[in-house]
């Protein structure tokens, strides 16, 4: 199984209601984080008023300092990096997704903070800095001592219990995110585009669609307009 098959059934089996209050724009700006707060307060979102009100005012907090985000950002895109496939978790907004689970779901708060704290303070002892201002071999270095937790040395316990969660969010983040549907190649209850039942089968039990049918709702090389599976009418003889 390669990363992303592995990370794909990761967040299959981590996805919960608490995770998915929010879907992940592809952006990580300050417009992207804008429209998501506009989501979350309009009347497509699926959020009951209060629900809305509370998810609104989550937003507009901020748990992580810009230091952590930092790192946030970082540990993110190694764990699910930009390929031929698709972008990078940050290119998800995975990094968002975290903070704001973190408020949504405060007894992550102490492991995530603990965590990146543990990581900065391992840097500097491996490297004389931190964990961000590391070059890129020493951040893969670190990431592998916490990414194998039957080979992790006994003193870095608490930095594998902080990665296993922070790879966790990381997938569950990106694979309910646009990008991470796409990248699944899922297509759940997608419409599509269907111009009828066959000539020959409509031949065969002798129907026909009545000129107003096939002026408004039908489409292919002998038809009108294209046809969607909910305005699709029943034959008539």
């Amino acid at each position: 199984m390669d990363r992303r098959e592995y990370l794909k059934a990761l967040a299959i089996g981590s996805l919960s209601a608490g995770t998915l209050l929010v879907g992940c724009d592809n952006k990580t700006d300050e417009k992207s984080t804008k429209a998501v707060k506009k989501d979350a307060k309009s009347e497509g979102y699926g959020r009951t008023e209060e629900e809305k009100e509370r998810d609104a005012k989550l937003m507009e907090e901020k748990f992580f300092t810009e230091p952590e985000m930092a790192t946030i950002t970082v540990l993110s895109n190694i764990i699910i990096p930009a390929d031929d496939r698709s972008g990078s978790a940050s290119d998800a907004g995975v990094p968002d997704f975290i903070e704001f689970i973190v408020k949504d779901r405060p007894e992550n708060q102490t492991p995530m903070r603990g965590g990146l704290r543990w990581l900065d303070i391992k840097s500097n002892k491996l490297f004389g800095k931190s964990f961000t201002e590391a070059s890129k071999a020493q951040q893969i270095e670190l990431v592998d001592m916490l990414a194998y937790p039957s080979k992790a040395a006994p003193e870095n316990s608490q930095g594998v219990a902080f990665f296993n969660l922070m790879r966790n969010m990381t997938a569950t983040g990106f694979f309910s995110s646009k990008m991470g549907i796409e990248d699944m190649e899922y297509k759940g209850n997608t419409p599509n585009a269907w111009d009828g039942v066959p000539d020959e089968v409509l031949k065969q039990y002798n129907l026909a669609y009545d000129e107003k049918t096939l002026a408004q709702c039908l489409k292919n090389e002998e038809r009108g307009q294209m046809m969607t599976w909910d305005n699709y009418p029943a034959p008539r003889t």
